[in-house]
C-alpha cells in the first residue's frame, strides 16, 4: 500500500505546524567524538529544509548508538547538533532530553522555521518497548509525524512506530519514500534482467534474503564467506575458510530451489587464500577444487571477477548487497573493488538501475570513491534486507496511506 509522503503536503498545511521528524542520526564518531562519516545527516536534509522553506517548526527525534535505555555521555547528540547546524547554515537546539516539561518549553517556543533536536530516543528503555505512554509524551510535542529514517523503519519502536499512530498526518519522507521507491521498485516492477549480488560472511545472516531473491530474479551471484558453506555442502574442501556446519543442509537446498525455479546461481571459481587472517597474511590464487590445509580464503579470485562481470553484462537492474571478500584489507579487497567498478560503469553508461542494498557494500562502494556514481544508495543496512525478504516495516506500515 503506498503511504502519504511529505511532497504531498503544501505550505497552507505546514506553515507554523510543529513537526515530529524520526531520522537517522546514527553517525560513526572516532576516538575525540568527532563525526567520521555524515552521510545519515546529510540524507535528511531535504525533509528538513523543505520543512523550514515553508514554515514548519521542526522537532527531530533520533536514536545514536546502542546506550541501553539509559544516559550514556559519549551517545549524547551533542556532536550531531553542530554539524547538523553547519550543514544547513542553522542554529539547531539540543534539548537535555527528548521528553519532560524543558522540552515541552522548548517545542512550545519554536518559531516558524526553527529547529529543535532531542537527545537521544534510546536514554529511555521505553522507546526500544514501544512503550504507549512515551509515545504519547513524544507525540504532545507536535502536530503532525514524518518518519525519515529508513535505517530504523524495521523497528517496531516509539518514535518509529508508536507515535505514527497518535499522530495525524502521518507522513513518509523525502529519504524515506526514495528508499521505497528503488528498493520496492526493484522487487515489485523491475527493468529485466535483475540481477542480485549478495555477499557477506554467513549464510545465516542472509538466509531469508536469498529464499526470497530466488522467486524474483534472473540471476543470483553470491560473494563473500558465505560461498564456503555452499562449496563444502558440495563436498569441496574449504581448508580453514569460515563454514556454518549447521547450514549446508540449506545451502545445498537453495542450489535445488534456484535450479527448480530455473535461475541462475553464480559461485566464484576461484579464490584468493590466506594463510592467517590478517592484512599483512601471505595470499596465493586457488582454484575452488583445490583448496587445501591451513589456508583460508578471504577474496574471490580474478577468474571469478571476469565471470561476474561477463554474468552482469547484459543485465538492467542489479541489487548489491554485502561485500565479495574481507575489503577492509587492502590485499583482499580486490573482489569487492572489481563489483563496485562494474555496477558504477554500468550505471553510467548504459543505463543500468544500480541499488547498494545498505551496510557493508555502502561502506564499500564509498571507500572505492564510486558512491555518487550508482542510481541509489541505501542508508539501511538491516531494513534494506527485511524489504528484500518482502518483510512489512513497521515504521512504514504505521504511516498514513495514499
Amino acid at each position: 500500500m503506498a503511504k502519504l509522503s511529505l511532497s504531498s503536503l503544501k505550505k497552507s498545511e505546514l506553515e507554523g505546524k510543529k513537526v515530529l521528524v524520526r531520522v537517522d542520526f546514527n553517525v560513526p564518531l572516532n576516538e575525540n567524538g568527532e563525526i567520521t562519516d555524515d552521510t545519515r545527516i546529510k540524507a535528511a536534509i531535504p525533509t528538513i529544509e523543505y520543512l523550514i522553506d515553508n514554515s514548519a517548526r521542526v522537532i527531530l527525534a533520533a536514536h545514536f548508538g546502542r546506550p541501553k535505555g539509559q544516559v550514556n555521555e559519549k551517545m549524547r547528540l551533542t556532536p550531531v547538533a553542530k554539524r547538523l547546524s553547519a550543514l544547513i547554515s542553522k542554529d539547531v537546539v539540543l534539548a537535555d532530553s527528548c521528553i519532560g516539561a524543558e522540552t515541552t518549553k522548548l517545542a512550545q517556543n519554536l518559531n516558524n522555521g526553527d529547529v529543535l533536536l532531542l537527545e537521544n530516543v534510546r536514554f529511555y528503555p521505553q522507546e526500544e518497548q514501544n512503550d504507549v505512554d512515551f509515545a504519547k509524551s513524544l507525540a504532545s510535542l507536535a502536530d503532525m509525524y514524518v518518519n525519515d529514517a529508513f535505517g530504523a523503519a524495521h523497528r517496531a519502536h516509539a518514535s518509529t512506530e508508536g507515535v505514527a499512530k497518535l499522530l495525524s498526518p502521518s507522513v513518509a519522507g523525502f529519504l524515506l519514500e526514495k528508499e521505497l521507491q528503488y528498493l520496492q521498485g526493484a522487487i515489485d516492477n523491475p527493468q529485466r534482467p535483475l540481477v542480485a549480488i549478495v555477499g557477506g560472511s554467513k549464510v545465516s545472516s542472509k538466509i531469508g534474503v536469498l529464499d526470497s531473491l530466488l522467486d524474483k530474479c534472473d540471476k543470483i551471484i553470491i560473494g563473500g564467506g558465505m560461498i564456503f558453506t555452499f562449496f563444502k555442502a558440495r563436498g569441496l574442501s574449504v581448508g580453514n575458510s569460515l563454514v556454518e556446519e549447521d547450514k549446508l543442509e540449506l545451502a545445498k537446498d537453495l542450489e535445488r530451489k534456484a535450479k527448480n525455479k530455473g535461475v541462475e546461481l553464480l559461485l566464484p571459481t576461484d579464490v584468493v587464500l590466506a594463510n592467517e587472517f590478517s592484512p599483512n597474511a601471505d595470499s596465493k590464487i586457488s582454484s575452488i577444487n583445490s583448496i587445501s590445509g591451513e589456508w583460508m580464503g578471504l577474496d574471490i579470485g580474478p577468474d571469478s571477477i571476469k565471470l561476474f562481470q561477463n554474468s552482469l553484462a547484459n543485465c538492467k537492474t542489479v541489487i548489491w548487497n554485502g561485500p565479495m571478500g574481507v575489503f577492509e584489507f587492502e590485499k583482499f579487497a580486490n573482489g569487492t573493488n572489481a563489483i563496485a567498478k562494474t555496477l558504477a560503469e554500468l550505471s553510467t553508461s548504459s543505463d543500468v538501475c544500480t541499488i547498494i542494498g545498505g551496510g557493508d557494500s555502502v561502506a564499500a562502494v564509498e571507500k572505492a570513491g564510486l558512491a555518487s556514481k550508482m542510481s541509489h544508495i541505501s542508508t539501511g543496512g538491516g531494513a534494506s534486507l527485511e524489504l528484500l525478504e518482502g518483510k512489512i516495516l513497521p515504521g512504514v506500515s504505521a504511516l498514513d496511506n495514499k
